[in-house]
Formats: C-alpha cells, structure tokens, sequence
C-alpha cells in the first residue's frame, strides 16, 4: 500500500484519502491500484455502512493523473491501456458500490477527480471547490459509460456545456447544475459530512442498500432493469429484524439500532 493513500475508518464510516498535496492529489497508477485495495476492504467490513471520499491538503480533491509519472506509467501503448484499465475500474467500482459514497470536496476537482467524484452517489463540496474537465483541451476522449454517468447525474445539456466549453466551474455554478448537492463554507465542511454520513449509516442498511441499487436500476434502459431483484430487496427489508426494530423504536420512542438483517 502506498503512502499516497490513507485508509480510516471512524465508526461507521470508511474515509479512503487521496494524499498527494503537493501535486495538488495528482493520481498515479500505483495510488488507482491502493484505491481497489481500500474499496475492496470497506466493501467486505460489514462494520463501514457508508464512505467517504477526499482528497488531502485543503486544496484539492484530485486534480487528475500525476503528469510527473507519465515516463513510468504512460509511455508505451500497452502502459496507457492498463493505466487506462485500471481507472475505468476504479470508476466502475466506486458507482458500483454496494454500500453509500460521498465525495467531500475541497478546491480543485478537476479531470480524473470530477469522473471520481460523479461516481459518487453524492458530492458536498466548500465554497472554494473549482470544477473542470479538459479533455477538449487535451484532445482526450471520453466513452460511452463516463459520459452516462455525467447525462445520468446533471443531465445531457449541462454535460455538453462541461465537456464542450472545458471551462472551469465555481462551486456555485456546480450547485445550480446539480453536480453538487451542497455547498459550505470550508471551516463546516467536514463536520456536515461526518454527521450526515453518520446519519445515513444509523439508519437501515438493508433500506439504504436496496434504494441505491433500485436507483441503478431506473436509470438503466427499460429492457436491461431487473425488476425481480429490486422486489427481493424490498421483500428483505420487511422480513428482516430490522424492520421489526424499527417499528418498536418508533413506538417506544427511542433511536432504532440496526444490525443490517
């Protein structure tokens, strides 16, 4: 495991950190390929309900791939393509994941960190946040499902106007395009998203998982949603203790604890 990449888990919370401050948390293969590691370990910890994203220093979340390891990393074809490989995976895992991510962003987000961070289910980000994605200024192209991700979260217009223009956006622009779901001044920013992961992760596991897959599922093309498995899960959750928790912490007036079954 590199050092670049910093593991935490408080509570119920699992924070996977991008450490990289001096290049503003450029990432470089090695950090993707630590990213997987940390994914894998809070997916299997049934003791971390939700996770969050960050990046270190204060001022960015990640702005992208480390240049500096380019010679390394991305100098053959064979080295783009499992450069490549391996970031696709690390997108696909994280708007795969079973359980709820948060991006907690602060400064630059830009590129590779604002894919990362659209995989999220939701972005909370301070009020010196900046936005961008450049590939039209790179000569970068981008597929079929990055772009999706992006229609699916802030809609086919506002994606054209990001990929288009490849401008950079403040964090009030972003909120009014959806692409954050709040805004706070920098000094509230991390406790809002502690309590509110917090939140999310007293509350039913098996409610909270089964909405995030169904909301995959709307998503997807007619044809492709799997309509018995969104059934199964909601059938789960009223067979489950927790449903029988939660109606006698209601009636008895208390906060529920939920076991996940």
């Amino acid at each position: 495991m590199t050092d670049k990449m910093i593991a935490r888990k408080e509570g119920q919370v699992g924070y996977l950190i991008f450490n990289n401050p001096e290049r503003h948390n450029a990432v470089s293969l090695e950090m993707w390929q630590a990213t997987l590691k940390i994914l894998d370990d809070f997916a299997s910890d049934a003791g971390v309900r939700v996770v969050v994203l960050t990046g270190a220093g204060g001022k960015a979340f990640v702005s992208g791939a480390d240049i500096s390891k380019f010679e390394d990393e991305r100098a053959t074809q064979e080295a783009v393509a499992r450069y490549n490989a391996t970031t696709d995976q690390v997108y696909t895992r994280v708007h795969a994941f079973p359980k709820p991510t948060i991006a907690m962003i602060r400064g630059y987000c830009v590129g590779g960190g604002l894919n990362l961070a659209i995989c999220c289910d939701m972005r909370i980000c301070s009020e010196n946040a900046r936005f961008s994605l450049p590939a039209a200024k790179l000569g970068l192209g981008y597929g079929y499902a990055g772009l999706k991700r992006f229609v699916d979260a802030i809609g086919p217009a506002f994606t054209k106007d990001v990929f288009f223009s490849a401008r950079q956006y403040d964090a009030a622009e972003a909120r009014a395009m959806g692409l954050v779901n709040r805004v706070l001044p920098d000094g509230e920013l991390e406790a809002h998203v502690q309590e509110h992961a917090a939140t999310i992760a007293a509350n039913a596991p098996l409610t909270v998982s089964s909405v995030k897959f169904i909301v995959g599922e709307v998503l997807k093309n007619e044809s492709e949603r799997d309509l018995a498995q969104c059934k199964k899960l909601v059938d789960a959750c009223f067979a489950s203790r927790d449903y029988i928790e939660g109606r006698r912490a209601f009636m008895e007036k208390r906060k529920p604890v939920f076991a996940g079954v």
